[in-house]
């Protein structure tokens, strides 16, 4: 799952194991273009530039750890640090076949191959190969602690990850220095096994090597030396993220069709095609993000500023979109994102107390903010009562009906008045953190004010500038609003809601859950899955209150008629899945 700011989704929007959600295009092309060395002859890239607004600046090459996994990066990298898998359209798994091919040879114990294709280098020259694979395993199985602990009293590991859901549960991978193959063994079943190293989470050993002064990642890995991987584990960590325009391409080379070639603070950041990737030439050669406030962005696409938008829900935008004419396409679609309200769980916060988050619950005003919101722009959306599915999958009734969520379906101003009074917090202030800006939570916020007031809250407007950056992860709120954005994986939950889960913000704790949890991971059997989620979705949303969820995001995609090949993604992953496919009809 990724959080966005839309939340980074969870990135937020959160990703799990890859929680943290192909298109075909036609285009001419003139005497302006290049042909990729591996590629079919006819296949080029155009001498042309397609503009994409977004509202959140880039701010890391690493997506996969637990403070920088976020929507914001995954749209910039998702065509620059390509997998053995991507999302696609529909959020369910689709093999990337073009970076190298993966298949279970056992299912006792279960064992995956993959085979890298021959002819994938970094961006640098450098082959694609074992090393940059046992990497990604070491920096997110969790398999070496450092013996210390962090801030919060959780284990401290060499790396840190947003998830390490499937990968604590395989075994060190087979392969060694230079090898295109590798295999991997589990101990214990994964239900999705199909669902490592996707795009984004193979990074270049060689390059944390020659900046961590660690001269080999896969004898560090076998030999389990915990001053070396600990060494290496800084600079992953950290040594990626960027101030803003201050991106370092000699330590970020690409592997995919495009790399970064400019980046300027506040303004843009421009993806350029790759001379050394080795599939599908992108379409066009210049992809350039945009970054611009959600209230600005239908005017930059009616000035032809941007030529693609895929902004939050907003019912005044919808309307900005609909009154620029006939030069632009405007999709609604659904998509798996959902607005929630996390409490703080952290010692002395009061809603460690859960007649204080039974009471926010109770006055929490969701149906008005659906309504008020939500429904101007998707006159079906419905006030969201389930964690572990959204209204458009098939199990979400069957949850619904069983999880308890009607103790909270209606707004109980006099019954959240009794709850705060039997706690002894009438009165209490409440900060509301969240990514500004963003107009809808702002009137959210306000709204939520409203109705607590009369409960005898003090609700306080918390939103910042940088929440994702320094608030969510440490604690500096008392309830988080924002965003997750998943996929139709099962196991996209896992570190969400587990004790020290890379995207547990709220620091939430039940031995039950994590028993579940795990047994989810490893269960293959669709049914039992289903059982394993509805006991989940009592347990984290209304008996102990972890998370209320609000409403899944009504997407809109717009963009100029003039673009070919956008193709709405309801996962994580964003519009920019395929940006290589993306085109101008009016290249020559």
């Amino acid at each position: 799952m990724t959080t966005s700011g839309t939340a980074a989704r969870a990135i937020a929007l959160v990703a799990a194991s890859a929680m943290g959600l192909a298109a075909c295009s036609t285009s001419s092309s003139g005497s302006n273009s290049t042909t990729t060395s591996g590629s079919s002859a006819s296949a080029t890239t155009a001498n042309t530039t397609i503009k994409y607004a977004y509202e959140q600046e880039f701010g890391s090459y690493n997506n996969n750890t637990a403070d920088q996994n976020a929507s914001k990066n995954a749209v910039v990298l998702n065509e620059v640090l390509r997998g053995f898998w991507q999302y696609a359209p529909n959020g369910t798994v689709a093999p990337d076949t073009e970076f190298g091919t993966y298949e279970k040879t056992s299912d006792n114990p279960l064992t995956v191959k993959y085979t890298i294709n021959p002819k994938a280098v970094w961006s640098d020259g450098v082959p694609i190969d074992c090393a940059d694979m046992v990497l990604a395993w070491a920096a997110n199985s969790n398999a070496f602690p450092t013996g210390k602990k962090n801030t919060d009293g959780t284990p401290a590991y060499a790396f840190s990850t947003a998830g390490s859901t499937g990968w604590s549960q395989a075994n060190m991978p087979q392969c060694n220095k230079g090898d295109k193959t590798m295999t991997l063994t589990y101990k214990t079943p994964f239900a999705d096994w199909n669902s490592l190293y996707a795009n984004g989470q193979i990074l270049p050993a060689h390059i944390v090597e020659k900046e961590s002064g660690v001269p080999d990642i896969i004898a560090a890995v076998k030999s389990k030396d915990i001053a070396a991987l600990t060494k290496a584990g800084n600079f992953y960590n950290t040594g990626w993220i960027f101030k803003a325009g201050q991106f370092k391409s000699d330590i970020s080379p690409s592997a995919g069709p495009y790399q970064i070639s400019s980046w300027q603070a506040g303004q843009s950041l421009t993806l350029t095609a790759n001379p050394k990737w080795w599939g599908t030439p992108p379409k066009s050669k210049t992809i350039i993000f945009r970054f611009i406030s959600q209230d600005q962005q239908a005017q930059a696409l009616q000035n032809g500023e941007v030529q693609v938008m895929d902004p939050q829900p907003n019912p005044e935008l919808l309307g900005q979109l609909k009154n620029i004419g006939n030069s632009i396409n405007v999709e609604n679609h659904d998509q798996f994102t959902f607005e929630h309200y996390d409490f703080n769980f952290r010692a002395g916060n009061p809603f460690t107390d859960i007649k204080v988050r039974q009471a926010f619950a109770k006055c929490l005003p969701r149906a008005t903010i659906v309504n008020n919101l939500i429904k101007p722009q998707n006159p079906n959306a419905v006030v969201m009562d389930s964690l572990y599915a959204l209204p458009f999958q098939p199990n979400y009734q069957d949850f619904v009906s069983s999880n308890g969520s009607s103790a909270f379906s209606q707004t109980d101003i006099p019954g959240a008045k009794q709850l705060l009074s039997q706690a002894g917090k009438t009165g209490l202030q409440v900060r509301i953190g969240y990514q500004t800006p963003n107009p809808r939570r702002t009137q959210e916020v306000a709204l939520v004010r409203d109705s607590c007031g009369q409960a005898g809250f003090k609700i306080v407007d918390a939103g910042q500038s940088d929440f994702f950056g320094n608030g969510l992860a440490n604690g500096n709120w008392d309830v988080a609003l924002f965003a997750w954005a998943g996929s139709a994986v099962v196991t996209g939950n896992s570190s969400t809601y587990v004790t020290g889960g890379g995207n547990n913000n709220g620091k939430y704790s039940n031995p039950q859950v994590d028993k579940l949890t795990n047994e989810l991971n490893s269960t293959l059997d669709s049914a039992t899955q289903k059982g394993l989620q509805a006991q989940l979705d009592k347990i984290v949303f209304t008996q102990d209150l972890a998370s209320i969820p609000v409403f899944a995001f009504p997407a809109v995609l717009a963009y100029d008629k003039k673009v070919q090949g956008i193709q709405f993604n309801a996962s994580q992953s964003d519009i920019t899945y395929n940006a290589s496919k993306w085109s101008l009809q009016t290249a020559q």
